[in-house]
């Protein structure tokens, strides 16, 4: 893919102060951070299988076959040449080769697949890697990767679609499931008139037969506004039964070898994550399995839910970290003014800002996938994934948007060609924002938990005060922490602030105890002291610049 002997004596100027092609990247060991935090979080166990993942993820071929796979996006492919019905869609070979990837390397199964300490926190860190190249097949991924704790709330199903799952062989054939190497599954639920209001939903379900309740049989009626990965082997969703909202299994194919009705209307036109099929759909007397109780879909889907929403705070970490490492390798061969970019003193700033914002979404995803894997051991640390999740998920997806374009900036020009990489790590970022729960509804969930929930509360403090003494501004915000969550009134119009507050109180907390003092006295001086304009590049006088710049990656 490298072109070896570039041109740079033009017929009119020699090419020069241009920086050389960043070319294959060690996404694993130029990621002190990342390396850290994962023996740190009790996954060191897993690091030659993640480092074998990196370079695989970071050479150049696997950024063209993202680069091919966002340039020709899926179509649709709703008829077969005979006209018969086939709801299909057909993707690039560059998608399928991406996909292959993930699966062969056991991106969403890797946690299953390795029942021991720390399993959550490597597929964490696998999701993070394959993230910074390629957002769109992250979706199927996070899907197939969730939809498993959802599963086993009837085990009948559990023991029949799990296998297939966990497979690491990748097959895209549009045949029934139990003729597949491996499938993978999505999930719909939201519609027209609902939205995040689930429960506005009008899609029905009614019994096929006289069995009745979880493991039996209903067809369905109704539509899905939003159905990400409409390709995908099987798929969850939500109707209503004559008790309730309840939860479904719908397979693309039905038992007797029929194709299922589920009919594809057409593919979203995206801002970003294009390589990524998302359609509207409508059921059609479509045929599936109820899934938990009759009544209970959405404390069975919420499941699944969890889990794409640490996949979404995953990805946004990851779209940051990618963002700065093409930040650090422009600024340290551009030169302006008589020295190179990252020698001056505010775009020093700017990018030691970035590198901290990275590292602390970093450092709190993996420390989540700590407690997202002890939840089934340990109460305190459910009750921190239940609450943590949801802080995480907004927070680092809030951040991101602003910070992708910061990097952008960074580059002038050629940061704006869609040749650079930065364009398409800009679109893909407000997606996780606004996936699985926008700002709003992510913020209420974190008020639910607070009220509902006597034990999350206090798990969270136990966790964020192991630091306590070690920094005056982390102390200080801790209380002021206390005080906004014991002051009940208004306390829905404060959501996003308490939220907020958490989320640095834990990113600040972690940093304090684990990384160098030049990075957590940054952190907190900016992020908790008495001025943040939360515009990047604004860090305090007397940072430690080069020591910031040094732990991100680039060269001293």
């Amino acid at each position: 893919m490298t072109i070896r002997s570039p041109i740079s004596n033009l017929p009119t100027h020699d090419v020069t102060n241009v920086p050389p092609i960043l070319g294959d990247q060690d996404l694993y060991g130029n990621d002190l951070p990342l390396q850290e935090g994962l023996l740190r979080e009790g996954a060191g166990w897993a690091e030659r299988e993640i480092i074998d993942f990196a370079f695989k993820v970071g050479s150049e071929e696997t950024l063209e076959w993202a680069n091919q796979a966002n340039r020709y996006p899926p179509e649709m492919k709703a008829f077969d040449r005979n006209g018969m019905r086939i709801n299909q869609v057909t993707f690039h070979p560059a998608y399928h080769s991406l996909m292959d990837l993930a699966i062969a390397n056991d991106v969403p199964s890797f946690a299953w697949n390795n029942s021991r300490a720390g399993n959550h926190v490597a597929h964490g860190a696998l999701s993070y890697l394959l993230n910074q190249i390629e957002g769109g097949v992250l979706c199927p991924m996070a899907m197939s990767y969730a939809v498993l704790p959802a599963l086993k709330a009837t085990p009948e199903i559990a023991d029949e679609w799990i296998p297939r799952l966990l497979a690491k062989e990748y097959d895209p054939r549009d045949i029934p499931a139990s003729e597949k190497k491996s499938i993978t599954m999505g999930m719909f639920m939201t519609e027209k008139q609902g939205g995040s209001d689930v429960r506005a939903n009008s899609t029905k379900a009614i019994p096929e037969g006289s069995a009745r309740g979880s493991g039996a049989p209903y067809i369905l009626t109704g539509h899905k506004f939003f159905c990400s990965a409409p390709m995908s082997d099987a798929f969850l969703s939500l109707a209503y039964t004559e008790n309730g909202l309840s939860c479904f299994l719908l397979p693309r194919w039905r038992p007797d070898g029929a194709r299922n009705g589920l009919y594809i209307q057409r593919l979203k036109d995206k801002l970003g994550n294009k390589s990524n099929a998302s359609s509207e759909m409508e059921f059609v007397d479509a045929w599936g399995l109820m899934l938990g109780e009759e009544g209970r879909g959405v404390p069975t889907i919420i499941e699944m839910v969890q889990g794409t929403r640490y996949y979404c705070a995953v990805g946004s970490a990851a779209l940051m970290r990618q963002a700065l490492t093409q930040a650090i390798h422009h600024a340290s061969y551009r030169s302006a003014f008589q020295k190179k970019l990252i020698q001056q003193p505010l775009m020093q700033n700017v990018l030691a800002d970035l590198a901290l914002e990275s590292e602390a979404a970093t450092a709190l995803f993996l420390r989540l996938g700590r407690a997202i894997g002890s939840v089934e051991t340990d109460t305190a640390e459910a009750a921190l994934a239940r609450l943590g999740t949801a802080v995480g998920k907004y927070w680092i997806c809030k951040r991101t948007p602003g910070y992708v374009y910061e990097a952008m900036e960074c580059h002038g020009g050629p940061g704006y060609i869609e040749e650079s990489i930065l364009p398409r790590l800009y679109r893909e970022a407000p997606v996780n924002s606004i996936w699985e729960g926008s700002g709003n509804v992510i913020c209420l969930d974190v008020l639910r938990t607070l009220y509902k929930d006597a034990s999350a509360l206090p798990a969270f403090f136990a966790e964020i005060e192991q630091a306590k003494g070690g920094s005056r501004q982390l102390d200080s915000h801790i209380a002021r922490l206390k005080t906004e969550v014991a002051d009940t009134r208004n306390f829905e119009s404060r959501a996003r602030r308490i939220t907020e507050m958490m989320a640095l109180a834990w990113q600040a907390a972690l940093l304090v105890q684990h990384a160098p003092a030049a990075v957590s006295d940054a952190f907190c001086a900016s992020r908790l002291g008495d001025y943040w304009s939360g515009a990047y590049g604004t860090l305090p006088e007397g940072t430690d610049f080069d020591a910031i710049l040094v732990r991100a990656g680039a060269q001293k």
